[in-house]
C-alpha cells in the first residue's frame, strides 16, 4: 500500500523506539545549565521575517538562501527562526528580563529551520540546545559559557572533540580588516560565486564562510583577522585564552572561524568532531555584544552556543555512547474472561497510581497471545488471573526474567507483595551490573 503522503523533505521522525536517546541528551543538557545557573526560556517558533534580516544578516547565507518566511491574510511577513538567539533576546528585552540584574542566563531546546541540502548532520528541520548569557563583557564569561559547552559534552560521552577558538574584533578593527579582505578578493572577483560578489562590498567576511569550493579556495590564503586585532580585542583574546587554562580546556585557535551569522564580535568558537563526515561541528557559538542594541534595546555584551542535537546524537551513536534505557512495563496483568479483566483493570489503576508502570488486554486476546505481548514489550513481571484466581483471591507472578513464581495475595498485602517483588529483581540487576563491572564470579 502506497502513503498518500510522506514526510518533507529535510525532516526527520523521531519514532518511539528511538525518543530515548532524545529524553537523554535533552535531560543532561538541561540539568546541566542549570548546573551553570541557567533558566529555561520558550519563544515562537516564527518571528517578524526584520529580526532575523536585522540579526542574523542580509548577507548571510541563512538570510539569502535559507529562510523559510510565511504570510497569513492581513499579518506581516514572518519567518519560521533558523536559529535561537535572536528570539530569545528579543523575548528578554520585550519581557523586561534584563531589568532584573545582570549577568541574565537563559537556555533552550527548539527546534529550527533552513533550507539547505540535507546530509548527514543536516536538516531542513533540526533541534537545538542553546545557552545565552547576558550582561557581561568579561572574557571570564567567555570561558564560563565555553566551558558550559564541553560539560555538555562530556556528561553525554563524547570523545575526541576539538576546541577551536577565533577573535573577529569589534566593529573598529574589523573595518581595517574588511579592507584587506577586499583587496585580496578584488584581485579574483570574476571566480567569486555571484553571491560572495555581492558579499565583496557589502561583508566580505562573509566570504570566508561560503560553501562554494571554489570560493573556497580562493580563501584559504586570504588575509587572518588576528593579524587586525585592536588592543582591547586583542587583551580580551588573551584573557580569553588563560581562562581556558585555567579551567583546564585544551583549544587550537583557528583564525578562519567567522560563525555563519552577523552578529557575533569577538569571541567565536566551535567544538568539532571527524565522526559524522564533513559536517562535524556539533556545537557553535560566540559573543554578540552589539545585537541586543541593534534590536533596539540599551548597549549590552552578550555572548552564548547552540549545539545541534541531530549532530550530537548522531555522534554519540558513532562513539557508541551510552542513552538512558528505556522505561519499560513493571507488570502485564493477563486475564481471561470479563470478570477477570474488570479485576485486572482494577489493579492496574491502583498500580499506575502509586507511580507503577502497568498493562493489561486491551485487544481481546487469547492468554497465549497476551503472554507473547508481555514478553515483547520487556514486561518485568506478569500477573495471570481467571476465574480460579478471583475466586480464591490468589494468583501467581512471574519473573519474566528468571521464570520463578510467586503466590500473590490479590487484596490487602497485594500492593506490598509486588512492590517487594519489583525492589528484589531491581537489586539482582544492580547486582549482576556491578559483578560484570568488577569481574567478581559468584
Amino acid at each position: 500500500m502506497a502513503l498518500i503522503t510522506q514526510r518533507p523533505k529535510g525532516t526527520n521522525d523521531v519514532v518511539p523506539s528511538q525518543a530515548y536517546k532524545w529524553h537523554t541528551v535533552e535531560k543532561l543538557a538541561a540539568e546541566t545549565a542549570e548546573q551553570y545557573g541557567f533558566k529555561e526560556i520558550r519563544v515562537p517558533t516564527f518571528e517578524d521575517t526584520g529580526l532575523f534580516v536585522r540579526s542574523v544578516g542580509e548577507t548571510t547565507d541563512v538570510v539569502q538562501k535559507e529562510m523559510y518566511s510565511v504570510t497569513a491574510a492581513g499579518d506581516a511577513k514572518f519567518t519560521l527562526r533558523p536559529e535561537g538567539t535572536a528570539g530569545t533576546m528579543r523575548a528578554m528585552l520585550e519581557n523586561g528580563i534584563m531589568n532584573e540584574g545582570f549577568p541574565q542566563k537563559a537556555y533552550y531546546i527548539l527546534s529550527c529551520f533552513r533550507h539547505e541540502k540535507p546530509q548527514a548532520g543536516r536538516l531542513r528541520e533540526f533541534h537545538q540546545f542553546g545557552c545565552e548569557m547576558v550582561g557581561t563583557a568579561s572574557p571570564r564569561a567567555d570561558a564560563e559559557v565555553i566551558s558550559l559547552a564541553k560539560s555538555v559534552l562530556d556528561r553525554v560521552g563524547l570523545k575526541n572533540i576539538q576546541l577551536n577558538i577565533n577573535s573577529i574584533g569589534c566593529p573598529t578593527c574589523r573595518a581595517e580588516y574588511h579592507k584587506a579582505l577586499k583587496d585580496y578578493f578584488s584581485a579574483r572577483q570574476n571566480e567569486l560565486c555571484d553571491t560572495c560578489k555581492d558579499r565583496l562590498e557589502k561583508n566580505p567576511m562573509r566570504i570566508l564562510d561560503c560553501k562554494s569550493p571554489v570560493c573556497q579556495s580562493i580563501a584559504k590564503d586570504a588575509p587572518v583577522i588576528l593579524d587586525y586585532l585592536c588592543g582591547d580585542c586583542k587583551e580580551h583574546f588573551e584573557q580569553l585564552k588563560k581562562n581556558l587554562s585555567v579551567m583546564g580546556i585544551e583549544f587550537e585557535i583557528n583564525p578562519k572561524i567567522v560563525r555563519g551569522l552577523d552578529y557575533y564580535t569577538r569571541t567565536v568558537f566551535e567544538f568539532i568532531t571527524t565522526d559524522i563526515g564533513a559536517q562535524g561541528t556539533v556545537c557553535g557559538g560566540g559573543r554578540y555584544d552589539g545585537l541586543i542594541e541593534q534590536l533596539g534595546g540599551q548597549k549590552t555584551p552578550a555572548l552564548g552556543f547552540g549545539m545541534g542535537l541531530e549532530r550530537l546524537i548522531l555522534t554519540m551513536e558513532k562513539q557508541s555512547c551510552d542513552f538512558m534505557e528505556p522505561k519499560t512495563c513493571d507488570l502485564y496483568i493477563a486475564s481471561m474472561g470479563d470478570t477477570a479483566a474488570d479485576k485486572a483493570m482494577a489493579i492496574t489503576m491502583e498500580l499506575r497510581d502509586e507511580g507503577y508502570f502497568v498493562e493489561y488486554d486491551l485487544v481481546g486476546r487469547g492468554i497465549k497471545p497476551q503472554m507473547k505481548y508481555a514478553d515483547k514489550i520487556g514486561a518485568k513481571f506478569v500477573l495471570v488471573l481467571g476465574d480460579n484466581e478471583i475466586g480464591t483471591g490468589k494468583a501467581k507472578l512471574k519473573n519474566m526474567a528468571s521464570g520463578e513464581q510467586t503466590d500473590i495475595v490479590l487484596d490487602g498485602s497485594f500492593m506490598e507483595t509486588f512492590s517487594n517483588a519489583l525492589v528484589a529483581e531491581m537489586f539482582k540487576e544492580l547486582d549482576g551490573e556491578l559483578s560484570a563491572l568488577t569481574g567478581r564470579k559468584e
